[in-house]
């Protein structure tokens, strides 16, 4: 691939990652990190966000994920690959996330490493970064406490 097309992306993607960690959730770019990070998790709650340069996870998916981190009842460790770009680190988290086919965007919550809560593109798409948030702070109340 053209150098110069590589660097283009760089700086057209980081932005999108940045939304992410500014909120204090930490990208998984290898799959040895998602593995490590992930049995960590099992003590406790993640929230594995999966990112995309979709449309959806600009209006809809990040800003809602940053929304939700606001409430006061929050996972204990925040995640997030980047579909495209991190794609062995994404395949293997979502091999997490079974029985739900590859989305992206998509978000998951995770309580003792088992999936507890979902939400596919599809649900993302037709939906409000408010409604989005309002769907994570539900969760949140009911499985991290």
């Amino acid at each position: 691939m053209n150098m110069h097309f590589e660097l283009y992306m760089k700086d057209m993607i980081q932005p999108m990652r940045d939304e992410l960690t500014s909120a204090g959730i930490k990208e998984l770019l290898t799959p040895e990190e998602v593995e490590e990070n992930f049995e960590k998790a099992k003590d406790g709650t993640a929230l594995v966000v999966v990112n995309s340069v979709c449309g959806c996870a600009a209006g809809q998916a990040r800003p809602g994920v940053v929304r939700a981190l606001q409430h006061d009842v929050k996972p204990d460790y925040l995640f997030t690959v980047f579909a495209g770009q991190e794609r062995e680190a994404t395949a293997k988290a979502r091999e997490y996330f079974a029985p739900y086919p590859p989305s992206s965007p998509s978000i998951a919550l995770m309580k003792h490493g088992e999936l507890v809560h979902f939400i596919e593109r599809h649900q993302i798409e037709d939906r409000s970064a408010e409604e989005i948030a309002a769907d994570l702070i539900a969760a949140f109340d009911k499985y991290c406490k």
